[in-house]
């Protein structure tokens, strides 16, 4: 069974009583990652895989790895 992975939870949390919990606080932070992943990799080499699946992978390290370090506080 792969290990949960951990979305930081809720990046904007909503109201009480609402069934949608909203994008988590990783998803939030691979959006804010990924522009300038972009800019910065435009040219790396993707591996085989789509400059989309490249970008996304790179963001969501990112994202994993703020929210490791936001642990560590």
């Amino acid at each position: 069974m792969a290990e949960k992975i951990n979305d930081g939870g809720p990046a904007f949390p909503c109201e009480i009583g609402t069934t949608s919990k909203g994008m988590t606080l990783r998803d939030y932070f691979a959006g804010q990652a990924i522009s300038q992943i972009i800019a910065t990799c435009a040219n790396d080499t993707t591996y085989g895989m789509t400059k989309a699946d490249y970008f996304a992978g790179r963001a969501y390290e990112i994202a994993d790895a703020m929210l490791k370090a936001r642990g560590q506080q």
